[in-house]
């Protein structure tokens, strides 16, 4: 006999400086993932907006401010545009592994470099070996790292390039963090690359969508998101497409 589920308990942090809008607080409502209905749990709010870090599921619940809109890819409708096709095609040599959600050395060496390079005042830059095993081993659900490499060459792995810690859930692949080499020439495009080869996958799986987290409309590190289309965002009236150029956004 299953075990009964049992409703989560939510909780909700202390405001702190917002990382995305100067001048802004965040506030974020989580609860933890644990127990045999976990992925069921995470599926359920990750259709309403949560989040997953490590074994928790958030969302953000600030008081003065809306601005984080939860966005998705339709996998079955992307057409990749002009741009898009040549970041594929520059690529397209890459070897594409999805691993157990196990941390390596190498995955976190690249990240180092990834975070000193593109985010020096993020949160994250801080983060030790310890924290991105947490990050990465972390998980009540399915999970995977996906690796991107060079070619091969006489049965040795190519030099690890890209990767992104991302959850399988019912209707789509959630991408949870993604990271890459962040200032090589020969590879530009590879943040555009892996959403890209994520789409590709979700259509391949029969999963509807792509989940890119939160979109911001005026922190210009977000404009990327906007880039994937159809895009859907979700409003208090649920999951509706819209168009990330027009300034007014109804939020019905």
């Amino acid at each position: 006999m299953s075990a009964p589920f049992r409703f989560p308990r939510f909780f909700v942090t202390t405001p702190a400086p917002c990382p995305y809008l100067a001048g802004k607080t965040e506030r974020k409502v989580f609860t933890e993932l644990a127990g045999p209905h976990a992925s069921e749990l995470n599926d359920a709010l990750g259709r309403i907006g949560f989040r997953r870090s490590q074994n928790v599921a958030y969302r953000p619940s600030c008081l003065d401010c809306a601005a984080c809109i939860s966005v998705r890819v339709i996998a079955s409708e992307f057409q990749p545009s002009a741009t898009q096709k040549r970041v594929l095609k520059r690529n397209a040599d890459l070897e594409v592994t999805a691993c157990k959600p196990w941390a390596t050395e190498e995955q976190y060496e690249l990240l180092r470099r990834y975070l000193h390079i593109r985010h020096p005042e993020g949160g994250m830059v801080d983060m030790d070996e310890h924290d991105f095993s947490d990050m990465v081993e972390q998980s009540p659900v399915k999970t995977y790292i996906v690796e991107y490499r060079e070619p091969s060459k006489n049965g040795t792995p190519g030099r690890l390039v890209g990767a992104c810690l991302t959850d399988q859930q019912a209707d789509g692949l959630s991408m949870i963090y993604s990271f890459f080499e962040p200032d090589d020439e020969r590879r530009s495009g590879l943040g555009t690359y892996i959403i890209l080869d994520h789409i590709v996958r979700a259509g391949n799986a029969g999963l509807p969508y792509v989940y890119l987290g939160y979109w911001v409309e005026e922190a210009k590190r977000m404009t990327y998101k906007s880039r994937f289309r159809p895009l859907e965002r979700l409003g208090p009236g649920g999951w509706r497409r819209f168009d990330p150029e027009q300034r007014e956004l109804s939020l019905d």
